[in-house]
């Protein structure tokens, strides 16, 4: 493995690694905790269209994604709260609009759309040195959003209703976390891809949250769990030739499942000895 490191994608692997680890970590905390998967999901998905529009203008679609991806989280968080219609049913909605504009956008684009399939799917070992800096600057804003509201998020996260009553502007405030999530989806699209984004966002929160109930220390601990199994997964995926944004997600479900497991067996026995 440490041959390896002589070459730069391996080394950009690495450093995109870390940096998508710790915006999951961070911001997957508060998805987890606030049961707020499946918007996400919505606004990873609808992120699609951004890709499109950015091929569509010929520029990187990353600079697509973000712009898209923020007014996807503004439109669901607004709808959600104040639409008629059930949320999850606007979610669908909205997720399909934004799937089928990318494909639309990509249709009209002349020629040869290159990399798409990096944005579906994720490829970390293709990821370029430009791209880095996008995510650093877009890791800065996250912990630093975070640093700045992390009591209002929290108080949102477990008592919603008792943050209103205390005159904190809850629906603001949950369209702002909408949109540090829509942030931290563009950081994982060239990790694991716009299908694998969500899976990214919630196992090492999940699993951190089997080891302790304290947010700090779940986003402390999410994020060591992100680097240490991405890193496994891009050594693994790069011996056997195979994507590595799977192979990064099949090996966070195997260590989640074998905590789990464990987990259970323990109190199991526990539970018998007392």
């Amino acid at each position: 493995m440490f041959d390896l490191l002589q070459y730069t994608f391996i080394q950009n692997a690495l450093i995109a690694a870390i940096l998508a680890s710790v915006a999951c970590g961070i911001i997957g905390s508060y998805v987890v905790v606030k049961k707020i998967v499946f918007i996400s999901g919505g606004i990873a998905h609808a992120s699609f269209g951004g890709v499109g529009l950015g091929y569509y203008l010929g520029i990187n679609p990353m600079y697509g994604v973000i712009p898209f991806s923020l007014l996807s989280a503004l439109v669901m968080g607004t709808v959600s709260k104040k639409s008629k219609i059930p949320e999850d049913s606007a979610i669908g909605i909205l997720w399909s609009l934004g799937m089928a504009l990318g494909v639309i956008f990509v249709y009209l684009t002349p020629g040869y759309a290159p990399d798409l399939m990096t944005y579906l799917f994720g490829n970390i070992l293709t990821v370029p040195r430009l791209d880095l800096y996008l995510m650093l600057a877009l890791d800065i804003i996250i912990v630093g959003a975070v640093y700045l509201f992390y009591k209002e998020f929290l108080a949102l996260c477990f008592d919603e209703e008792f943050t209103t009553v205390q005159g904190v502007p809850t629906e603001k405030l949950y369209l702002f976390l909408l949109c540090i999530i829509a942030l931290t989806i563009v950081v994982l699209i060239k990790v694991v891809g716009i299908i694998l984004v969500i899976a990214l966002l919630t196992i090492p929160a999940s699993l951190s949250r089997k080891f302790t109930h304290n947010l700090k220390r779940m986003m402390l601990i999410s994020t060591a769990f992100g680097i240490v199994i991405s890193v496994a997964g891009i050594g693994l995926s790069y011996a056997l030739d195979v994507p590595s944004g799977a192979t990064i997600i099949l090996v966070l479900s195997l260590v989640y499942g074998v905590v789990a497991i464990g987990m259970d067996m323990l109190e199991d026995r526990r539970a018998l000895k007392s």
